[in-house]
């Protein structure tokens, strides 16, 4: 690879070029890595972005139109005799068409994103005697999206490309896992399709049932017990990679892409969200919202202070945590005193808080959801600005606003079960 590389600092287009053919034609050649490449040279000046777009979607389109003649032309006998050598024996190949048959041109588009795939797309389209017109423009259409998207990223991530592909190694293996459990459901659901739907019919038909039983109260309760459970565990991932000091890369990739592709300056004056006289004013409407609604209002006003109030003595006690586990074997792992940032997670207990009250009892549904996406567009905004504009680290934030959300939802679950317990009495 290490030639490859100097190569193409000689010749890119042409490396760019002959590169994605020849992996095309099934040849151990990464796509991937030549295109970042490239991209990493369009952010120094080296390479024109037009023309490193423009290589990669003819080179791709050639690379597959080839195959696809190569295959019409030697059909399955091509494959007995000669696909051993590009890694496409026959039981490869019979599994291969198998999938291709069933989703057909449409998986030209996005073979060009599947390792193991995109290389032998076009054999099979050209032995399954596919219609060349049929076959072109989903081909050529897959190549351009292909190049699009790692000459992009290769172009954002600019030096730090190299960190995004040992990251990106880093996790390869977790990806493989995932991958493979997909496929295993995929197998199982299709030779057992008929048995998986009737089960799913009666489960649903059992739980409609149920629920007809059960209270919207009761049904919340159920909801916010699993997104607990999910923050929970987000929490101890995040804890886990915290204390072992493995948000290194994390932090280097985010603050390359919060500052060269997404941060505006104008993001920076989301940052007076997090002044206290933005969070009092916050706090302000929803005690009047409580006050006009005039329902259960101690059991509201108690929401709304116990949460906020106790949110300093939740994030202390976090950081005694901490520092207890350091006194105990974790010393010089961890990276960071101001892990979970304090601010962020102020930011989401108080806006979480209040906009939890402020559209909890609302009958209409575009309030839930508009609300919904309100804290979330919010929260992501100002932590891009804290990311761009102060020395906080995004790892911290990201700390902040998942721990501030474990508290505020252990609270939201803990006075919605005593509110269902007063209703009943």
């Amino acid at each position: 690879m290490s030639h490859l590389i100097t190569l193409f600092e000689q010749h890119s287009y042409l490396i760019l070029f002959m590169g994605i053919f020849l992996e095309l034609m099934a040849l151990p050649i990464s796509g991937e890595f030549l295109m970042s490449y490239a991209g990493y040279f369009v952010y120094q000046g080296k390479m024109n972005y037009i023309l490193a777009l423009l290589t990669v979607f003819l080179s791709g389109g050639a690379g597959i139109t080839a195959t696809y003649w190569i295959g019409k032309a030697g059909g399955y006998k091509l494959i007995e005799k000669y696909g051993k050598y590009i890694h496409l024996g026959p039981e490869r190949y019979k599994k291969t068409a198998a999938w291709f048959e069933r989703y057909g041109s449409k998986l030209l588009i996005f073979a060009y994103f599947i390792p193991g795939i995109r290389h032998f797309t076009g054999y099979i389209s050209g032995i399954s005697k596919m219609p060349f017109k049929k076959f072109i423009i989903p081909a050529y259409l897959g190549s351009f999206l292909w190049g699009l998207c790692f000459i992009t990223l290769g172009k954002v991530l600019g030096p730090r490309w190299e960190v995004f592909h040992h990251a990106a190694s880093k996790y390869f293996v977790i990806f493989i896992i995932v991958l493979a459990v997909l496929l295993a459901g995929y197998l199982v659901y299709r030779y057992y399709k008929n048995q998986i739907k009737d089960f799913l019919i009666h489960f649903i038909q059992g739980l409609l049932s149920y629920l007809k039983t059960v209270r919207k109260t009761e049904i919340f309760l159920i909801f916010l017990t699993f997104v607990l459970i999910g923050m929970v565990t987000l929490m101890l991932g995040m804890a886990q990679d915290y204390l072992y000091g493995e948000f290194s890369q994390f932090n280097e990739i985010t603050e390359y892409m919060v500052e060269s592709a997404i941060y505006r300056n104008w993001m920076k004056a989301f940052l007076v969200f997090q002044f206290p006289y933005a969070f009092g004013a916050m706090i302000g409407i929803t005690i009047i919202r409580i006050w006009r609604k005039g329902k259960n209002r101690v059991l509201e006003f108690l929401l709304l202070f116990v949460p906020i109030l106790g949110a300093r003595l939740f994030h202390e006690s976090v950081l005694q945590l901490f520092s207890f586990l350091e006194s105990i074997g974790f010393v010089g792992k961890i990276h960071s005193s101001n892990f979970p940032d304090l601010l962020s997670t102020l930011t989401i207990i108080i806006y979480g808080t209040c906009l939890f009250l402020l559209v909890r009892h609302s009958k209409n549904n575009f309030i839930h959801l508009f609300g919904s996406l309100f804290g979330v567009i919010l929260l992501i905004v100002i932590a891009i600005a804290n990311i761009a504009s102060t020395e906080v680290l995004p790892s911290d934030i990201a700390g902040g606003y998942v721990y501030g959300a474990v508290w505020i939802f252990f609270n939201f679950l803990m006075f919605e079960m005593f509110r269902l317990v007063l209703e009943k009495n």
